[in-house]
């Protein structure tokens, strides 16, 4: 899973052909994880534009749109303000095609999810405040919860470790307890492979 592609960085045409060859590649398990970004210092320092959030949420659903008519088979033509796309495929096509996970850490960003997205990723601390936002947006839709998959996020800070944490003192009991609150699952994130390490034993033991 990519935790979480910056809709800026990659041209999602280009997205959607790496991601086809990937899930072939890896038999079907890939997820795609998309969010709007919110990093200015990370495009500075490379020369990517940072336009303000409203073209940014504008561009993520064109985005989506291009990933699945994609996928979806081809030729592929279509008027977009961004990303247009004229007798355009990619191959392979992809059986399935990934489901793509919307990041998004604010109640816009929930609402952004539950419209487009065939889930939602949002870090841990902000799961309770935003999920009524998510399911909202599902049921403006009618679309169904089962339909969908919310992912928690927990990620280390800088020189932080997994050593002492639920997630490796006990994993089953904090998969439950998350899930009680709402999330079907979780991505929880490693720096180093010691950290890996420790995931790799916890999981061994459930």
């Amino acid at each position: 899973m990519t935790f979480v592609l910056n809709v800026m960085n990659r041209q999602p045409a280009v997205v959607a052909r790496m991601a086809a060859t990937l899930q072939e590649a890896s038999g079907g398990r890939l997820v795609l994880g998309i969010g709007i970004g919110g990093h200015p210092a990370e495009h500075l320092a490379y020369g990517i534009p940072f336009p303000a959030a409203p073209e940014r949420v504008a561009r993520l659903e064109e985005a989506v749109a291009v990933l699945r008519a994609l996928w979806a088979g081809g030729p592929v033509s279509r008027q977009s303000r961004f990303y247009p796309l004229s007798d355009a495929y990619a191959f392979p096509t992809p059986e399935p095609a990934p489901p793509i996970i919307v990041g998004g850490e604010s109640a816009p960003g929930a609402a952004l999810a539950g419209r487009i997205g065939d889930g939602w990723t949002v870090p841990a601390p902000l799961l309770a405040e935003h999920l009524p936002v998510y399911l909202e947006a599902l049921a403006g839709i009618g679309r169904d919860r089962s339909t969908t998959s919310v992912l928690a996020a927990f990620d280390l800070g800088k020189g932080e470790s997994l050593a002492g944490s639920p997630w490796v003192e006990d994993p089953a009991g904090t998969a439950l307890r998350w899930q009680a609150a709402g999330a079907d699952g979780a991505v929880v994130g490693v720096r180093t492979t010691d950290d890996v390490d420790l995931l790799v034993a916890a999981a061994s033991r459930r």
